[in-house]
């Protein structure tokens, strides 16, 4: 079945959305996010490359946060690993869809009992809105977090605006 889930734009709000959190609790996420923030979607506990993935950014979470930087993650998961910063779970397909995700099935009954989004990442600015969205097909295709900070520090620093706001 083909995609046609209409990506975030670049400059424009991602859509509000609530998750729940592994404690009982829940995030809301999107819309105004009163601070700059790291949005990560990872695919979940089944997949060998997020665990290294969110290991890193756990690692990192004092820079991204010393440079004004929240850190969110979330997943279709029901589960998590224990990561410091805040994990929504539980992330239904149709909010997968609103933000423009890949989902997809399980290959196998072992790897996963539910639907899930490919891995992607959103820097929202304060107002929320998207500074740099980077959505992948598969597991293998993920922002290089050393570089994404980095970037992300010299925007806030001179005030750069969202790019790709062209349409045609």
């Amino acid at each position: 079945m083909k995609n046609t889930s209409p990506k975030p734009a670049a400059a424009e709000q991602l859509p509000q959305f609530t998750v729940n959190t592994p404690t009982g609790g829940s995030l809301s996420l999107g819309g105004n996010t009163n601070g700059w923030q790291l949005l990560i979607v990872y695919r979940g506990r089944h997949c060998g490359r997020c665990k290294p993935y969110l290991t890193q950014v756990e690692s990192m979470q004092k820079r991204w946060n010393d440079a004004g930087i929240s850190v969110v993650a979330i997943s279709a998961d029901i589960t998590e690993y224990g990561w410091t910063f805040p994990v929504g779970c539980d992330l239904d397909e149709a909010t997968m869809h609103s933000l423009g995700l890949y989902v997809s099935d399980p290959l196998t009954p072992d790897e996963t009992n539910r639907r899930f989004s490919e891995p992607a990442v959103f820097c929202l600015r304060t107002d929320g809105t998207v500074q740099i969205a980077a959505i992948s097909n598969g597991p293998s295709a993920r922002p290089d977090l050393e570089a994404l900070l980095d970037g992300m520090i010299f925007t806030i620093e001179n005030e750069k605006p969202a790019r790709g706001t062209v349409s045609p």
